[in-house]
């Protein structure tokens, strides 16, 4: 444990940033990790820890400072929702959702968006990231969502499904097909849909194996009518700003996967340490000890690569997304490894709600399928290496 401890003192943060991440421990260990289990059961919005979130201001982490936010480091953001993964999944992707969604408009959004948009946000405004449909998920050139201009307005009809928080959120960055253009690639556009506008509707809510307190839902489009000064960029951007929010969303997800595996690890670790049989803690059997080896060797790795990543976007490097895909791949796997194998370590115990590991092990299989399967990612990284 102690290798990884060392992992995590390094991470050389500012001051300022240390202190946001003492108090995100803090508010980890007295109410997102109690509150857990009973919201994994109920399958409730988590709206209590999204207030004690926003009493810290979190959401300003990632607003600049002219729109209300108190923008810090990308490491410090990828630190946080770690330790908030390790305590409660779910509430760690409802704000690291914002997180993903949010940081295009940041990035792509008039000034003028930006000063109708972010202050609220930065308040604790949540946002939704809407690309998935049935005919485009990890082929994002599939969408079916259609951008219609007409004079001063534009008019959405479509839409989109496994939709993270749609049922709550603020704001929507919404993917679509732009009208006017014909190939599928180019046409793609980005659209800011603000809560309550007339024909926007939530059309069904999924009943999830993991992170069930983080509502997945899909939405539909009903010639809704939005003013064109709600378009981002120009007709046909959406795709140079779908790569980009990915690049900033995969390691995220990556992160989030972490906390859930070193959660788990950590779990199991205390667990043998205690439980004894024939006489002996099970830590004390070498078999055990070959697979806590291997674990957290993986673990160290991975986790340093996390923030080597972090510091490249730090750095503003914007050519990093073979990075980002072999960081959300392998944590990702990892975690559905570790996880595995923590109910396996609690023997028949891992098996039943009365200890943490189950829930675990549901909360990190989506971690391999969303923001690209992990097959996509392999694909990725794997035509990389093509000369061309």
């Amino acid at each position: 444990m102690n290798v990884l401890k060392r992992i995590d003192d390094s991470l050389d943060l500012p001051e300022e940033e240390r202190l946001i991440l003492d108090a995100v421990s803090a508010l980890c260990r007295d109410r997102l990790q109690p509150n857990a289990a009973a919201y994994d059961l109920s399958g409730e919005f988590p709206w209590d820890n999204v207030h004690a979130i926003n009493n810290l201001g979190l959401n300003g982490m990632f607003i600049p400072d002219e729109y209300g936010g108190t923008k810090t480091s990308y490491v410090s953001y990828l630190a946080t929702i770690r330790e908030m993964a390790k305590a409660c999944a779910a509430t760690a992707m409802v704000w690291g959702t914002t997180f993903h969604a949010v940081k295009p408009v940041i990035d792509f959004a008039s000034k003028e968006q930006k000063q109708r948009l972010l202050p609220n946000i930065a308040k604790g405004g949540l946002v939704s990231l809407c690309i998935t449909e049935p005919t485009a998920g990890s082929d994002a050139t599939g969408m079916k969502t259609k951008f219609t201009p007409d004079g001063d307005d534009i008019i959405i009809t479509g839409g989109k499904t496994f939709i993270t928080q749609g049922d709550q959120a603020d704001l929507f960055v919404l993917f679509g097909k732009w009208s006017e253009i014909e190939n599928d690639k180019a046409a793609i556009s980005v659209v800011l849909l603000e809560k309550g506008t007339p024909g926007l509707s939530v059309v069904g809510k999924e009943d999830k194996m993991g992170q069930r307190a983080c509502s997945t839902v899909s939405l539909a489009f009903d010639n809704i009518r939005v003013p064109r000064a709600n378009l981002m960029c120009e007709p046909g951007d959406g795709l140079k700003i779908l790569f980009s929010a990915l690049n900033k969303s995969r390691p995220s997800i990556a992160a989030h996967a972490l906390g859930i595996a070193r959660v788990a690890f950590e779990d199991a670790v205390a667990y043998i340490n205690q439980r004894q049989q024939s006489g002996r803690n099970i830590i004390e059997f070498q078999g055990i000890q070959f697979m806590l080896a291997d674990m957290a060797t993986d673990l160290a790795l991975c986790e340093s690569w996390l923030w080597r990543v972090g510091r490249m976007i730090d750095a503003g490097e914007d050519d990093i997304g073979i990075e980002a895909s072999m960081l959300k791949m392998r944590a990702s796997d990892l975690a559905m490894h570790i996880t595995t194998e923590a109910v396996q370590l609690h023997g028949g115990y891992g098996y039943c709600r009365d200890y943490p590991v189950e829930r675990y092990m549901r909360d990190a299989k989506i971690t391999q399928i969303y923001e690209g399967t992990n097959q996509i990612h392999r694909q990725l990284i794997g035509r990389s290496f093509i000369e061309k």
